[in-house]
């Protein structure tokens, strides 16, 4: 849905105008949006009435739901919200075919009987997220009822399988993931801060280091920025618009969210900090974050996507039927 103003600014395809009247705004957890989450929002409208012959997925509970949408026109219906700020807002209904929780042989799709790694990409706290090529594939065959060993003999995920059954890596939910995993990499994070600041005060060792001032009361209270800046990204790379991951066992360190001072040259204080996937903090380095972010662009432009585009959706390409 969009707030009847910004609904208009859509229609018109006024992406600009939108974008900046939108970051004008508080998200959910009443923060700033930063650009790249009004450009998101922007760009939810567009994927919900475009999409035609996907497979969209939705957990409710211990059900796994999934549907096809159609090519039918999408039916936008103006309401007013019954909670919160009680916005007038327009909302997009999407036809579809009925929503199922069973599977194409008949089997119910229940969550807990699905293998701990599959559950790690099939929850996400992202409004919409499109599955990656090899997750795409497995959920197809989650949902036609065919043999998904191929998937599950592989050493990650039998790995992944053993923590679980010994709880040293146990699958939670969204809540309890946010409050562990989100604080577990704020302390990593905020102990990397203290460490390179203790060593980095400008004196002569065998070169000269920089001068990095650490502007926080505390380690905690780095922590909790931290956490601020997560929520405020919506778990989404600074640089990138990437997903971010939290130092899950066996995870994809090259995603893990890492620290960076938008301003190389300048400190560890408030304003000046973001948090990016870790490979993009290798990537940038000391150069400047205007320029690194150009870079990006012109990446995104090479591929034919555009600035923010909307890439990550909880959607995968379905057969046609």
């Amino acid at each position: 849905m969009n707030h009847v103003d910004a609904q208009a600014l859509w229609e018109a395809g006024d992406r600009e105008t939108y974008i900046v009247t939108r970051m004008r705004g508080r998200t959910a957890a009443g923060l700033p949006p930063t650009r790249a989450v009004a450009a998101r929002w922007y760009n939810l409208m567009t994927i919900v009435s475009g999409t035609a012959n996907d497979l969209w997925l939705h957990k409710d509970g211990e059900k796994l739901w999934w549907t096809i949408s159609s090519d039918l026109s999408p039916v936008f219906e103006k309401k007013r919200e019954p909670v919160g700020d009680k916005r007038d807002v327009v909302v997009c209904h999407k036809p579809c075919s009925p929503w199922t929780g069973r599977n194409r042989a008949g089997e119910e799709l229940i969550w807990r009987s699905l293998h701990p790694k599959a559950k790690d990409f099939l929850s996400t706290e992202a409004t919409l997220q499109e599955l990656s090529e090899n997750y795409a594939a497995y959920t197809l065959a989650l949902i036609n009822g065919d043999d998904l060993s191929p998937w599950h003999s592989l050493p990650l995920w039998r790995r992944k399988n053993e923590n679980a059954k010994t709880q040293h890596n146990p699958v939670t939910t969204y809540n309890e993931k946010r409050i562990a995993a989100y604080r577990e990499a704020a302390e990593r994070m905020g102990e990397t801060v203290l460490k390179t600041v203790k060593s980095a005060t400008g004196q002569t060792v065998m070169r000269i280091l920089k001068d990095k001032r650490f502007s926080f009361n505390d380690q905690s209270s780095l922590e909790r920025y931290i956490l601020d800046l997560i929520e405020q990204q919506e778990s989404r790379c600074a640089l990138t618009d990437l997903p971010l991951e939290f130092d899950e066992r066996d995870g994809d360190k090259a995603f893990f969210c890492s620290l960076d001072r938008i301003d190389s040259a300048g400190h560890y204080e408030p304003g000046n900090l973001q948090v990016v996937c870790r490979f993009a903090n290798f990537w940038k380095a000391a150069s400047d974050d205007g320029e690194f972010r150009r870079l990006i662009k012109e990446i995104r432009s090479v591929r034919g996507v555009s600035e923010y585009s909307p890439r990550i959706q909880l959607r995968i390409q379905a057969p046609q039927p």
